[in-house]
Formats: C-alpha cells, structure tokens, sequence
C-alpha cells in the first residue's frame, strides 16, 4: 500500500527544532557558556510544558478525570501551546480515537502495533489521519469550553509568543537573549516533545501489564521518571477516568501531585479516582489469569492451578465482604442522627473484615509469586 503524502512543516519544524539542540545549542554553549537562570528557567519551562501536557491535555481535557477553575485551564492552554504538541481540541480527539480503538492498526491514530517509530513520531509526519483534522465529533463537551477553542483559534500566535516572547524575555532581563532561547526554548522543546512521545511509543512497549492484558499499555517506574508520572500506563488503560496515573502514594507521579494540591487550594474539584476494590479485583484477576497461562505445562499444573483457583476465590469472597462493609461504614459515618453503638458495631466489623482480607492477600501473593518463581527457575 502506497504511504500517504508527507506533512513538509511537521517535519521541517522537526528537523530545525532538533539541529538547533543536538548541534546549535552545544556550540553556543561552548563558546558563550551557560549560567544558572538560563538552567533553571529551562528545567522550570520544561516540567510546566511538560505537565500542561500531562495535567491539562491529558487528565483535564482527554479524560475529563477532574475539574479545574478558569485560571488553571488558562494556564495550562498556555503551556500546552507552548510544548507544541497541536491545539487542545485536536490532541484530546486524538487521544480519545486512541482510547476507543487501541492497537487496532486502521483507527488507532498512534499504534503501538506498528512499532516503536511510528507510535513515537512517524505518525505525525504523513497524512495518516488527514480526516482528523476536521472531524472533532468525539469533543462536543470541550467545544463548549470557550478557554479550549479561544486556544484553538489562535493557537499558532499563541505558540510564538509563548515560545519566544515568554523565553525572550527572561533573556532580555538575564542579558543573554539569544542563548535562553536555545537553552530554555528550543532544548526544552525538543526535550518535552520526545518524554510526551515516549508515552505513545515505550509506555505501549516497555514493562508489565499488572491490570490487563487487553491491549499494549504498560506500567513502568523507570518511565515515569521521565514523563511526569505517565509512565503507569497499564493502569490508566482500564482506569482512563482516574486522575491519578501512579495508584500508590510512593509511585513518581508529579502531576497526580500538582492536580492534588490545586484541590487544597481551590482550583481543581471533583478529583475521579477508581475505587480500591476495582483496582484490587483488576489485578487479583490478571494474576489468576498470568497463573493459568504460565503453569499449564508444569508438573502437577492441575493440581497446582486447582489449589490456586480455590485460595483466589477465597480472597475475591473476602474482598467482596470487606468492601461491602466498608461502603455502609462511610456512608453511616456521614449521617448525623446514627447512633454511636451502631458506628461502633460497624466500624469493628470493617477492622475485623479487612484483617482477614489482608491476610488472605498474604497468603495469596505468597502462593502466586512462589508458583511464578518455580516457573521462571524451571524455563
């Protein structure tokens, strides 16, 4: 099948961004050197673009996962032009036909089928999706957001000056114009353009699937270092709506963090998480799964697989019953007139309920990872 035209301005915009990087900026830093605001404007420029990516592109527009006052969705549109990476409209539709059709070759605007180049940056530089860039169907609620579609309307006028108003001016009060435009503008630039990629590309190639297997998606720690917290990719792939993306409080995920602490402020609300149940039976359920399809050829695999199947269900019973409990008991606490007895009876029931959830998660984890190590020892 013939490849569709070429896109000249995406690739040309490509090519200059990254001389002007890898080659440019190295020399004007060896001949004219580099100080400390130039440095700390480029990390400070390069995590808000970044994480107006990630926080306002992704989680507030794509997934609608909080809600976050005018000023935030200001600010964001602000950054997110500035990491150029297309209007708000666009790049959420894209992201949501990505969503709707994962890995399916024909739809999925960056498939992670078709490998690592093109779901990083080969996607963008032809004519793929040449009808994408007229049909916003899919985004009839952020068509009502006037903040989205002043930034669509004026989106290129909004690049250049935040690229280079923005960054001209801290060089014009540094002193240096020319060089903070290099370091803060166009490295920061290229910097954030291929962290952000990498979601699309190795967090659909490199790590584990603890939720689902049901398409590419990966979570990985690594990963997360260096995309702002975007790296837990096979969770946010079954919990899309979550505006966390590292579930655990110790998982790297600055922008969980920055989205967190705008809510003790004020300016985010209606905070979406997935509940710990649905996590908890998401990924008991992809264990048993991994158990079924690794152990089948083991010596004893009925016997063992049986034994398994039993200690699985015993958790998924005590999961249900403690969850259940735990929903009356915060229910309970928030009527006034309810009794101090009947709080106490329920929340004794809860401890004790999540004592015995809690040991037969021991007990079950013992089991699969000893199982799974035999597996490992034996291929």
């Amino acid at each position: 099948m013939k490849n569709p035209p070429l896109i000249p301005l995406t690739i040309i915009v490509f090519l200059v961004t990254t001389g002007l990087a890898v080659v440019a900026t190295p020399l004007w830093i060896w001949t004219h050197g580099v100080d400390v605001f130039e440095i700390a404007a480029a990390i400070f420029l390069f995590f808000f673009t970044g994480m107006s990516i990630t926080a306002g592109y992704h989680r507030l527009w794509s997934h609608k996962s909080y809600d976050a006052h005018w000023i935030v969705r200001l600010v964001l549109s602000i950054g997110g032009a500035m990491a150029v990476q297309n209007s708000i409209l666009h790049w959420a539709s894209d992201h949501r036909v990505h969503h709707r059709h994962v890995d399916v070759n024909e739809k999925d605007p960056y498939s992670a089928q078709k490998g690592f180049w093109y779901s990083h940056i080969g996607w963008m530089l032809r004519e793929y999706q040449a009808e994408r860039y007229s049909d916003y169907s899919n985004c009839k609620d952020l068509q009502k957001d006037k903040i989205v579609m002043w930034q669509h309307k004026h989106y290129l006028a909004i690049v250049l000056v935040a690229n280079f108003g923005i960054t001209g001016l801290l060089g014009w009060l540094n002193g240096d114009i020319f060089g903070m435009i290099l370091i803060a503008g166009v490295c920061r630039l290229v910097l954030v353009h291929h962290v952000t990629f990498f979601i699309n590309s190795l967090a659909h190639l490199w790590g584990k699937r603890p939720y689902t297997d049901k398409n590419t998606a990966r979570d990985n720690g690594v990963l997360a270092l260096f995309t702002f917290g975007e790296g837990y990719h096979n969770f946010h792939h079954i919990f899309e709506y979550d505006y966390r993306n590292g579930v655990k409080w110790w998982q790297f995920d600055p922008t969980k963090w920055l989205i967190k602490t705008l809510s003790f402020l004020g300016l985010t609300r209606n905070l979406r998480r997935a509940t710990e149940e649905r996590i908890d039976k998401a990924k008991y359920e992809m264990q048993l799964k991994n158990a079924k399809t690794s152990l089948v050829n083991m010596a004893n695999a009925d016997e063992i697989l049986t034994r398994m199947q039993h200690e699985y269900d015993l958790l998924v019973q005590k999961m249900t019953e403690y969850y259940s409990v735990k929903k009356r008991f915060m229910a309970i606490k928030k009527v006034k007139l309810t009794k101090k007895y009947e709080r106490f009876d329920l929340d004794f029931k809860c401890k004790e309920l999540k004592h015995s959830f809690q040991l037969q998660q021991q007990k079950w984890q013992i089991m699969y990872s000893h199982y799974m190590a035999d597996k490992q020892a034996l291929a």
